[in-house]
């Protein structure tokens, strides 16, 4: 009974940190969507001539040598934690076997002290 409860448990957790990982994902596709590619696109549109000068060359300097990275740094950041994240989820699964196979060995030996 105790492993059922556990089990119940670890399928509710399993769903929230996959709701968890699916929402990371969008955002990080959020990011690269809405931040990273328009600012390749500027990048673009400046180096193909429209604003000239130091201004532009320091503008675009600016934007591959900050934003850029600092864009994909966030990107770097947020599919880790989906990785860690995943990585937990395999960590529970094989808890929640390990005790359900304990479990059930209990309940195996204690069905058989009571059968006789």
């Amino acid at each position: 009974m105790l492993g059922m409860g556990l089990s119940v448990i670890f399928r509710f957790a399993r769903q929230i940190v996959s709701g968890v990982m699916s929402q990371l994902t969008q955002q990080m596709n959020i990011v690269q969507e809405q931040a990273l590619a328009p600012m390749q696109a500027i990048i673009q549109e400046v180096t193909g001539g429209v604003w000239v000068g130091q201004g532009a060359d320091a503008f675009v300097q600016d934007i591959r040598t900050i934003m850029v990275p600092k864009t994909n740094d966030i990107s770097s950041i947020i599919a880790k934690i989906v990785r860690d994240l995943q990585h937990a989820s395999e960590v529970v699964d094989s808890a929640d076997q390990q005790v359900q196979q304990k479990v059930q060995g209990l309940d195996d030996l204690f069905q058989n002290i009571y059968n006789g």
